[in-house]
């Protein structure tokens, strides 16, 4: 429950305070950082390749799914995070390491979308060259639709009801990704593997807050 009174104990805390504004710096840095990785792996995509799943079934038209599904998941990612002010630092810088990393991973890999991959198409997206680029789907690995809800349910892991929202919200777009040929098989399944390492690395780069995540100050 957001409560302003806690708001106002935890951010009279200088130190506190300045974990939270490190922490949201270091998320727009790692938006950038996936920002230019993505465009760059556009430039350099070279061809496609075949794939047990995508290449024996047909596309699905789920790009709406994919686009305001992902819109939707991350109004709900905001909500639970901004709802108890102790859960800002360790879970933003997180989100920051889990995007910092896949946008290394994005530069590294540069295969061509699968050949039947949906368009994504809409209106909103191509006025924006900034939105645009977060929702082209050429960012293929590792899938961050999947990865991200995730880490969220690792992070909240304590929480029944979030751990398992967050965990079904990840087979849901695994699935969607998947049935429209927007992601390989490969880069849905390593997504999995990628983020829960990406976690434990968080939980040790950053003790403090991960101790006032559990405790509070």
């Amino acid at each position: 429950m957001f409560s302003l009174r806690e708001y106002y104990t935890y951010f009279k805390n200088r130190t506190f305070a300045l974990s939270v504004g490190r922490s949201i710096g270091l998320l727009l840095i790692s938006l950038v950082a996936v920002f230019y990785s993505t465009n760059y792996a556009n430039l350099h995509a070279s061809n496609p390749v075949t794939d047990i799943l995508l290449s024996n079934t047909r596309a699905y038209d789920v790009d709406g799914f994919f686009v305001f599904g992902a819109i939707v998941m991350i109004s709900i990612i905001t909500a639970v995070i901004v709802s108890k002010p102790k859960y800002i630092p360790f879970a933003v810088q997180n989100i920051a390491l889990f995007y910092l990393i896949r946008s290394v991973f994005i530069s590294l890999t540069h295969i061509g979308p699968f050949p039947t991959e949906i368009p994504i198409d809409y209106t909103f997206l191509s006025s924006s060259h900034v939105l645009g680029t977060f929702f082209t789907g050429d960012d293929l690995f590792f899938s961050g639709h999947t990865g991200l809800p995730f880490l969220i349910a690792l992070i909240f892991w304590e929480y029944k009801t979030v751990r398992y929202f967050f965990l079904g919200l990840s087979l849901f777009f695994a699935t969607v990704v998947l049935l429209g040929h927007i992601h390989y098989s490969i880069d849905v399944l390593s997504a999995y593997f990628i983020t829960y390492t990406i976690f434990n690395i968080g939980k040790f780069l950053f003790k403090k807050d991960h101790k006032i995540f559990l405790t509070g100050i």
